[in-house]
């Protein structure tokens, strides 16, 4: 556990990041092994149905995530007012509900996944693959929220090193299963899958039987568990607007992909790995945006407000000096990067396109995502739903289908920077207003 609310702001801030951004590039490469192993050995069409798998899992588990935030407000700021009886009410609210949810949606997947893959207008040579890789992914939704959790609890009362050292060894096993189940046992894109869902749930596992013999207030006793009505209702108020917020994202990339999926494979292939090259360019932004909640709940809670703006500007300054060096290593070198996943030059060629286009705006991403993770942190999540639904809706989807219509491909990758600086300038806007120092929450 680690106390937020004393101390430099940047040195804990870079701190309290730097485990968490080890840990989630670990986490990052369950799907780029995968990528990686399916354009190496199963083909385009594997690859294009693994990538178009990928926004219906976000947009199944996107809800829940986001309304988990309000359990990791709530837990952030009781730790940071020193009310461990409240922690723990929170942390058992928060287990009974992700593991209710992640049953419903196991079943509510594996029923609509065929509908919702022809919706979007997936290549009918590619549905039998996605089907298959998803409707296993799905089986795992358990061990996936399971640990997403704990982690989420983790972070909440300052701890962000204890979920690195068993994404690490998540990862490795996920990477040898992968192999073995793929190249030696020749289990095509199931295996691929099968391998992800037996990383995920030794990783949970593992990690609370550490958290058991190691943390009285994190004891994991299912049985025991007791759901707190009134933390539940907080937690529903604070975390709903996010949870929609991720859901609108998640149901953007689904129509997203309607207008992808026009373009044929050989542009799916690409879209799903420059995806896979995007999750790493933002995974900075996304964890110093993390950090920069929990440690705005912290001080909140205490009733440091001015701290709150000084670790606002720290972090804003550091995200930029890493989104700017990624940039440069994006736009440079994108063909070396791209080969990585495949040698088919059509599918490289306009993945190409992809980070041209897009990896020089990697800084307003990071910008947005700063000012929304310090917002949420506050519990003020209303306004950056709304940011959300603006800046996909009515101007990424719109935008993205009219440049498409004469400009090809690349007019769909024009529509995600320009999205994220609509996004960036009322986030910023919106903090300047103030309005969240009025957001304390306990």
């Amino acid at each position: 556990m680690n106390d937020l609310t004393e101390g430099k702001e940047r040195s804990q801030l870079l701190r309290f990041t730097i485990p968490m951004l080890i840990g989630n590039i670990f986490q990052q490469l369950y799907n780029v092994v995968d990528s990686i192993v399916i354009g190496r050995f199963l083909g385009n069409e594997a690859l294009a149905a693994v990538g178009a798998s990928f926004p219906l899992i976000f947009t199944l588990i996107s809800f829940i995530i986001g309304i988990s935030t309000g359990s990791t407000v709530i837990i952030s700021q009781y730790f940071g007012s020193r009310q461990p009886e409240q922690v723990k009410k929170a942390i058992d609210t928060l287990y009974i509900v992700l593991f209710v949810a992640s049953l419903f949606l196991t079943i509510v997947g594996n029923l609509a996944s065929s509908l919702i893959f022809r919706m979007i207008d997936l290549p009918e040579e590619v549905i039998p693959q996605a089907m298959s890789y998803f409707n296993i992914y799905a089986l795992g939704f358990i061990f996936y929220f399971g640990f997403q959790g704990t982690t989420s609890i983790l972070r909440g009362i300052g701890d962000s090193k204890t979920p690195l050292y068993f994404l690490i060894t998540a990862t490795l096993v996920n990477v040898v299963l992968d192999l073995i189940f793929v190249v030696v046992f020749h289990w095509g894109i199931e295996g691929v899958a099968v391998a992800t869902v037996i990383a995920q749930a030794g990783a949970f596992l593992t990690m609370i039987w550490y958290l058991n013999n190691k943390n009285e207030l994190l004891i994991f006793r299912p049985l025991k568990m007791v759901f707190d009505r009134k933390i539940f209702i907080r937690s529903l108020q604070i975390g709903l607007p996010t949870g929609m917020q991720q859901t609108f994202v998640a149901v953007g990339m689904l129509a997203l992909y309607k207008v992808v999926n026009a373009f044929g494979t050989t542009v799916i292939a690409a879209y799903a790995v420059a995806m896979r090259i995007d999750s790493f360019a933002s995974l900075p932004a996304m964890n110093f945006s993390a950090a920069l909640s929990s440690f705005v709940g912290q001080n909140i809670g205490a009733g440091k407000i001015e701290r709150v703006s000084r670790g606002v500007k720290a972090t804003l300054q550091m995200t930029a000096l890493v989104s700017i060096a990624v940039s440069a290593i994006a736009f440079l070198f994108p063909e070396n990067i791209l080969h990585a996943f495949t040698e088919d030059r059509a599918v490289v060629e306009a993945g190409k396109t992809y980070l041209y286009v897009v990896s020089g705006f990697y800084i307003i991403f990071s910008t947005m995502f700063v000012f929304n993770g310090m917002l949420r942190g506050a519990g003020d999540t209303l306004v950056p739903m709304f940011v959300t639904l603006f800046s996909l809706w009515i101007i990424r989807i719109p935008v993205s289908w009219w440049l498409s219509s004469f400009m090809g491909p690349a007019g769909i990758w024009w529509g995600i920077p320009i999205a994220w600086s609509f996004g960036a300038f009322f986030s910023y806007i919106y903090y300047k207003t103030g309005r969240w120092k009025k957001m304390r929450v306990i």
